[in-house]
C-alpha cells in the first residue's frame, strides 16, 4: 500500500508534534505492513532529522510544496501516467491555521480521494486509527496501543451526507447497524437523522427513541452545531459522505466542521467517503470479534 503523506509546520516542530506522535504510535505497524509513504519535502526532512522509520524502504521523498510536492500526489492519486506510481490514499495532518491548508493542491489532494474512494486522513488520531484499520485487514493481531480509538461504547459518532449521497449513508448504516449502535450517542444532521431514526425503528429500535439525536440541517446550521461538539471533545469521530461533484450553498458551514476536525488533530476523525468507512466498519467489526482473522475462526 502506498499513501501520501505531508504535515503543515505546526505538526512536525518539536518531538511532541503531531506528525511524531503518530510515528511513535504507529512506527511499528508502518513497518509490518510495509507501507510506503511518499512524503512532501519538509516532512520527510522532519522525519529523517528526528532519526525515525530509519531503514525503512518504503519512506520515499517528494520536492517539497512550493516545488510541487503536494500538487505531485494530488496526481498520484488521481492516476499517474504510471500506474506503478498511484497511491492508495492520503494523510495530510492538517494545521487548520496554517495558509497551506488551503491552497489549490491541498483542496485538491482531499477531493481527488473521495472522488476516488480512496482513504483522506486529516489528523493525527485520524492516522492512528487508519494503520489499525490497515492492521486488521492484513489479519495482524489487534494493536493494543489503539484500544481507546476502538472504545465506541464511549464514544459519539456523527453522521452527515450530502444530499446526493444520503442513500449512500442509509445503505452503509443499514449493513453496519449493528456495529454503529455500539456508540454510545449518534448525532446527525436534519434530513439525514430522520431517515437514520426511520430505519433504525423499522430494525426494531425502540419507537420512543431516536437512533440519531437530530441537529438542525447544514444549511441551518446543523454543522456548525456538531463543529461544536468536536471542539469540546464530546464528538470524536465523523462520517462525513460529501458530494465532490456540486458546489456547496452552504460552504462555510461544512469547512467549520472540518477545520474544527483538525483543531483537535489528537482526538478527531473523520470519514469522508463510502469506501473509507465501509473499510473502516470492517476492520472494527474484525477487531471486536477475536475469534476470526481475515474472514477465518483464529482456532480454525
Amino acid at each position: 500500500m502506498r499513501l501520501g503523506l505531508a504535515a503543515n509546520r505546526l505538526h512536525h516542530l518539536g518531538a511532541d508534534a503531531a506528525l511524531f506522535r503518530w510515528l511513535d504510535a504507529c512506527e511499528a505497524g508502518i513497518r509490518e505492513l510495509g507501507l510506503e509513504l511518499h512524503a512532501v519535502g519538509r516532512t520527510y526532512d522532519a522525519i529523517a532529522a528526528a532519526g525515525r522509520l530509519g531503514g525503512h524502504p518504503g519512506l520515499r521523498r517528494y520536492p517539497y510544496g512550493r516545488e510541487g510536492g503536494l500538487m505531485k500526489l494530488v496526481a498520484e492519486v488521481a492516476g499517474p501516467d504510471d500506474p506503478a506510481r498511484a497511491l492508495d490514499g492520503a494523510i495530510y495532518l492538517i494545521d487548520p491555521v496554517d495558509p497551506s491548508s488551503v491552497f489549490p493542491e491541498a483542496l485538491a489532494l482531499k477531493r481527488q480521494c473521495v472522488i476516488h474512494g480512496k482513504p483522506f486522513v486529516s489528523t493525527m488520531a485520524g492516522a492512528r486509527d487508519w494503520i489499525e484499520v490497515e492492521r486488521l485487514h492484513a489479519g495482524l493481531a489487534p494493536d493494543p496501543g489503539a484500544d481507546d480509538l476502538h472504545a465506541l461504547e464511549r464514544q459519539t459518532l456523527a453522521l452527515i451526507a450530502h444530499d446526493a449521497m444520503k442513500p449512500q449513508m442509509l445503505a452503509f448504516a443499514a449493513e453496519h447497524f449493528d456495529l454503529l449502535s455500539r456508540f454510545a450517542r449518534r448525532v446527525a444532521t436534519g434530513t439525514t437523522g430522520q431517515r437514520l431514526n426511520e430505519l433504525a425503528w423499522s430494525r426494531g429500535w425502540p419507537q420512543d427513541r431516536e437512533w440519531a439525536q437530530r441537529y438542525r440541517s447544514g444549511p441551518m446550521g446543523g454543522d456548525a452545531q456538531i463543529a461544536d461538539l468536536v471542539l469540546e471533545r464530546r464528538c470524536r469521530r465523523a462520517i462525513f459522505f460529501e458530494d465532490p461533484h456540486v458546489a456547496r450553498q452552504h460552504e462555510a458551514d461544512i469547512q467549520l466542521l472540518e477545520r474544527a476536525v483538525t483543531t483537535v488533530t489528537f482526538d478527531a476523525m473523520c470519514m469522508t467517503s463510502p469506501a473509507m468507512a465501509r473499510r473502516w466498519a470492517e476492520a472494527a467489526a474484525r477487531r471486536a470479534n477475536p475469534e476470526t482473522r481475515n474472514g477465518r475462526r483464529t482456532d480454525a
